[in-house]
């Protein structure tokens, strides 16, 4: 069986420290791909997968899982997974999410596709930090596709470039 992550299994096991967090964008069994939230301070993963050893419906209720840098290399390389995209974003309160990540991984999830998946949880932890990043759709992939300021400022950054070399004005 291709690892997954770990189960948290007893307190004081992982430190998080959501103050420097991202969202992570990763391919996926289906075309909607996974997320998972990465606390970089303390260098943990975490998301939710249903139970990975389990069968039927059992598959469908376990524990989120953590993991480290080693846990998410590994975790990518025996999944066949790729990351594809990785988005910083702003919690206020990282002690609200910590806490809530360490509630979570005590208790069980029930994935249950795109109602309550990987894009559920991830809002979750980051609504616990106070954070304000949701998707208006739970397919993972359109999560996290570009917003359409971010696409109108990359359309700016690549008509300013165009006209800085047609005009051969050096940029500082």
């Amino acid at each position: 069986m291709a690892y997954e992550g770990t189960i948290l299994t007893g307190c004081g096991e992982i430190h998080p420290d959501f103050t420097d967090t991202y969202v992570v964008l990763v391919s996926g069994v289906t075309p909607c791909g996974h997320v998972l939230i990465f606390d970089r301070k303390g260098g943990y993963y975490f998301h939710a997968v249903g139970d990975p050893e389990g069968s039927g419906l059992g598959e469908l209720t376990g524990y989120p899982l953590y993991m480290n840098q080693a846990g998410y290399a590994r975790y990518l390389a025996e999944n066949g997974k790729k990351e594809l995209r990785r988005r910083p974003v702003d919690l206020p309160d990282p002690a609200g999410a910590r806490d809530y990540i360490e509630n979570r991984l005590s208790s069980t999830w029930t994935w249950l596709g795109l109602p309550h998946n990987c894009v559920t949880f991830a809002e979750s932890v980051i609504a616990a930090g106070g954070g304000s990043w949701s998707s208006y759709s739970n397919c993972p992939k359109i999560a996290m596709s570009d917003s359409l300021s971010e696409r109108i400022e990359r359309f700016y950054d690549w008509l300013e470039s165009g006209v800085y070399e047609m005009r051969k004005v050096p940029r500082y």
